[in-house]
């Protein structure tokens, strides 16, 4: 095997649920292949660096080997290489969403009376 569709890559991979959804990233963009836009039917061949943005983050990867099935997540991982770079991206964005969570906490439940009249207060109303 030489080459396997991008989407279907991306799906073997478990960068996406579903190969519907692989292929509506690369219509949109997220995926893109040696800086270049991919689209879903582009051939992915062993050696090649990816950039795909999904919901886990940005991902830069090499591909290591070529899959067309979707297996367990073990084997998945070994179908791709994460650059340094990248996982070290990831890590500093998942740090500052933590940081901002700890210096505002989310409030727990629905606003008291005062609570409401103050943000009424706030928005000029």
């Amino acid at each position: 095997m030489s080459g396997v569709r991008i989407d279907k890559w991306l799906w073997a991979a478990r960068f996406f649920k579903t190969r519907a959804l692989a292929s509506k990233a690369c219509e949109l963009g997220r995926v893109q292949s040696r800086g270049l836009p991919a689209k879903a039917a582009r051939e992915v061949r062993v050696g090649d660096l990816l950039q795909v943005r999904n919901e886990g983050g940005d991902f830069v990867i090499e591909v290591m080997a070529l899959s067309e099935v979707r297996g367990p997540a073990a084997v998945a991982q070994g179908l791709y290489r994460e650059t340094e770079e990248s996982k070290a991206a990831r890590a500093k964005v998942a740090e500052e969403r933590k940081a901002m969570f700890a210096v505002d906490p989310v409030p727990v439940g629905r606003p008291s009376k005062r609570d409401r009249r103050e943000i009424n207060r706030f928005r000029g109303r």
